[in-house]
This record gives structure tokens, sequence and C-alpha cells, in this order.
């Protein structure tokens, strides 16, 4: 059976075969119009003697591609499109996969400071930097006055002030996946990077303090440890309450693993049984109540189940043609799951049913919500709300509460979004894309979640879509693209596209 994609694909190639010929055709007629008439014969002319022949060198451009110089382009996995487009990029020699066990306490990158590296090159159309889109008139205008004290308390959060943010380099590459640990009495902040590198920044170290009037006083760095977990870019990283000890990690290298804080060794979850198998990991989650089943999405579409106790092969369900970009686990119930696509739609999956059977074997689909363009994740929050952010330039709150009352096989009649807020998600190629993050547990019984604000800011919103904060402060001259929430308080994380560290507490 030929899918949709292959389909298309065949359709795309005949009619590109039928347009080249019609071309050259049209351009033989053309160059046959063209040709003027023949000469009369001419007398025949002394003919010169042969110069000697000019050897030609060939001029090369002053810029060049790595693919021109020969060397293999780098190329960003988040900005391609179609599957293949997916499997070309996968083509060429990558690093292999790390596997086995690995004492990190051996592994750690050298030194607690990276090169700052340049600035973001750009910023993507529409983006004004430090304007802002919720201000102090914002706050007041609500007769609730519990949201409003509310939003005092969210906006009254400030940034960590050991240090600022330029000076806190908790990755050496741009970051891409950031969790707070849900220890209670410290902020302490995960992230993982473009290049596989795992930053820990512990929010509880206090800047040395110097006379003003001793200009000479070397005023030391933050201490950031970073360990090499992968060999390309991780895309997610968990960090279970139900399991303090533990962080999980997944990759674009097709490998997810999980450290051990106490042994300090980090040991491989699952990866392909094929080691040429490239199946790049988009996102982990895991249920609090089933900590050692593990739910990973793919590059390809695919969405997998892997139980970390035994050695069996992971299930594995083809859901779509494109990229599953986020999903996320309904905290209470975990056989539901919310997946997002370039497809353009939120799906909702039940894992309680399988059906159909070998490679068209898949969970029940219970609905979807198609939006006018890609839909980049979903986040499922513990009242029930899923949030999903959008190249349509929006931010849609869907309401699932009533999800406990769902059987095997339900049918979700009505998908449409209970609040779409209007969000500039239009990151371009320099900034990881704009995801919403639910606060897992919070201690204020407030259910709320995080995005980044391309003006450089991050947004807290709650499960009515209204706006709590908009966090800024001194120093920040990248977008904090990858927010998160702290599981139980009010702290607020950011990562750069330069590896800085933005912390609100």
């Amino acid at each position: 059976m030929v899918s949709a994609f292959e389909a298309r694909r065949r359709e795309n190639v005949a009619n590109n075969a039928k347009l080249l010929q019609e071309s050259a055709a049209i351009g033989a007629k053309m160059a046959r119009a063209a040709k003027p008439p023949p000469k009369p014969a001419a007398a025949p002319r002394k003919r010169k003697a042969a110069a000697e022949p000019v050897q030609r060198t060939r001029v090369m451009p002053t810029r060049q591609s790595a693919r021109l110089s020969g060397g293999a382009a780098e190329t960003d996995l988040d900005s391609l499109q179609t599957k293949s487009e997916l499997l070309e990029a996968q083509k060429p020699a990558k690093r292999a996969r790390i596997t086995g066990d690995l004492d990190v306490s051996k592994l750690k990158v050298e030194g607690s400071r990276w090169a700052n590296g340049d600035a973001l090159a750009s910023f993507a159309q529409g983006a004004q930097p430090g304007v802002r889109t919720f201000t102090d008139d914002d706050i007041k205008d609500t007769d609730n006055e519990e949201l409003k004290n509310l939003r005092k308390g969210m906006q009254e959060l400030e940034l960590y002030d050991g240090w600022l943010p330029n000076d806190i380099k908790i990755t050496p590459e741009r970051v891409y996946a950031l969790a707070f640990h849900p220890i209670q009495d410290k902020p302490i902040v995960l992230a993982g990077d473009k290049k596989g590198i795992m930053g820990v920044f512990d929010g509880s170290q206090e800047k040395p303090q110097y006379d003003d009037e001793d200009e000479d006083a070397h005023v030391p760095l933050p201490q950031v440890s970073a360990f090499e977990m992968h060999t390309r870019t991780i895309s997610s990283i968990l960090a279970p309450q139900s399991d303090p000890n533990s962080v999980f990690s997944a990759s674009y290298d097709s490998t997810i693993r999980c450290l051990d804080l106490a042994t300090q060794v980090s040991s491989s979850v699952w990866e392909p049984a094929d080691a040429d198998e490239d199946l790049a990991i988009t996102c982990i989650d895991m249920s609090p109540e089933q900590k050692d089943v593990l739910v990973f999405s793919t590059m390809e579409g695919s969405l997998g189940r892997t139980d970390r106790r035994t050695k069996e092969k992971a299930e594995i369900w083809s859901l779509t043609d494109n990229k599953i970009g986020g999903f996320s686990l309904h905290p209470l119930l975990p056989h539901l799951v919310a997946t997002a696509s370039l497809d353009r739609t939120l799906k909702i999956w039940d894992l309680r049913m399988i059906k159909g059977k070998g490679e068209m074997r898949h969970p029940s689909l219970l609905g979807e919500h198609t939006s006018r363009l890609s839909v980049s994740h979903a986040s499922w929050s513990r009242s029930g709300h899923i949030a999903t952010s959008s190249y349509d330039d929006t931010v849609k709150i869907y309401d699932m509460s009533e999800a406990a009352k769902w059987k095997p096989g339900h049918n979700i009649t009505e998908m449409e979004p209970a609040s779409t807020i209007r969000h500039n998600n239009q990151t371009g190629r320099w900034v990881t894309i704009l995801k919403p993050q639910w606060q897992l547990s919070p201690a204020d019984g407030i259910h709320k979640f995080a995005i980044a604000n391309m003006n450089r800011f991050v947004d807290v919103y709650d499960g009515e879509g209204k706006q709590l904060a908009q966090l800024e402060g001194e120093g920040i001259t990248a977008v904090p693209a990858v927010a998160e929430l702290h599981p139980t308080h009010n702290w607020v994380a950011g990562g750069t596209g330069s590896g800085k560290l933005c912390l609100w507490i």
C-alpha cells in the first residue's frame, strides 16, 4: 500500500518530468526560429599561425559553503519540514552514539566558562526586543482581586542577583532543552545544548563581594558543571519528582540516557537495536505512577514506549509521515497522549487500545484539531488543559478536564480550543522553537504555563488563557527561548541561543 507521502512524491516527479519535456521542446523551437540564414560562401583566407595555448585557472568564490569546500554542512533538524528532507539530512556521516554506562565525573567538560560567542544574528520579522506586550495597566485591568494579586506576585519575580544572564553560560552552544530539578530548597537548573552537552547550575551560590574601589579585583564567574552526555542535540530533559536521583535525557543521536546523581553514572535506557539505524528523538515523558516506563517521539513521526526494567524491544508506532515536535502524557491519566506535529494537527491518543497489525499498528485516535500551520508542542496540565504553540502565531488552550470519564475508544466530538492567544512564534533559524510548559504541581494551586516571548521576555498564562506575568530584567540580550517553571515553586528559567541562563526567583 502506497502512503500519502509516497503518492505525493510520485505525482511531483511525474509533473516535473512533464515540465522538463515541455520546456525542452519550447527551447528547441525558439532556437530554430532565432537561427540566422546561411551566409554566401566567402573567398578562402590565409590561415594564421596557431597561438600558444593559455592555461586557464579556476577562480573560486571568496565565500564557500561547507558543502562546496568539501566539509559536511551542519543541518538544523528543527527547520526541516518533510520526511524526505529529514531522511536526506541524516545521510551524512555523524559521530557514533554513546553506548553503555558512563562515569560522568570523568567526562566533565573542562572549565566553568565558555567563549561567549556571537549574539543572535537576527530576530524573526515582527520581533521588537524590549517592547512589552503586558504592562502594569494590564495587571490592574481586572475586577478579580485574586487574579490581580496573583499577577502582582508573579510580576514581582526578579532575576537572580548573583550574576547577569550574560555571565551564566550554562552550556557551550544553543540551549534546546531545560528542566528544573524538583528539589525544594534551592533552584537547580539542567540544560541540554546543540552538541549534546548537559549543563547544571546551582542557583543558591552567591556572588563574592568586593570593595567597589578595588578596580583590579577579579570577579569569578559562577560555577557550572557540564557533562558530555550525547553526541548530538539534547532535545529533551526530564527530572521526575518521583525519582529525584535520576535525570533522563533524549537526543537526536537516537538514544535515551539516565544520569544517576548519586553515583554520577550515566546509563543507556534505550537505543535502536541496529547501530546504523537513525531515529532522532524529539521529546520524552513519563508518568509519576509509572517511573520506569518512558514514552518518546521521533523526527520520523513515530511514538515509542519502553520499560527500562526489561530488556524487551520498545514498542514503536508510526503515527504520521511528519515530525512530531512535542507531546505529553496526561499527568493523572498516563494512557492519554497529546501529540503536536508538522502535519498541523494536535491529536489525542489512547494507549489502552492498540489497533491494527504490523506497521499499521498504533494507539486508538480519540480526536484531532488542525491549525493553519504546524503545531510545535502539546503540553498537558494536571487540571486537564492542553496548551499548544503553532507557527500560525497562536497559543491555544484546549479544555480536556472531562478526560477521566473517557472509556477506551472514546470519540471526542469537539476539539476546538477554549482559548486562543495571539503570540509571535516566528523563531526563524537562530532561535529554538517556542514551546509552552505547564507547572507540574503548583504549590499555590494555580495551574500555569510559561512560554518565551520573541521580544526577550518570558510570558506566563493560566489555564483560561489570562496572562499572569511578562518577566524581564537587566542584561537579557537574547530571546530566552526555552522556558520552564519549577514543578512547585514560582521560579522560572529561560535558556538562550548562546547557552546563557535567565533565572527568575
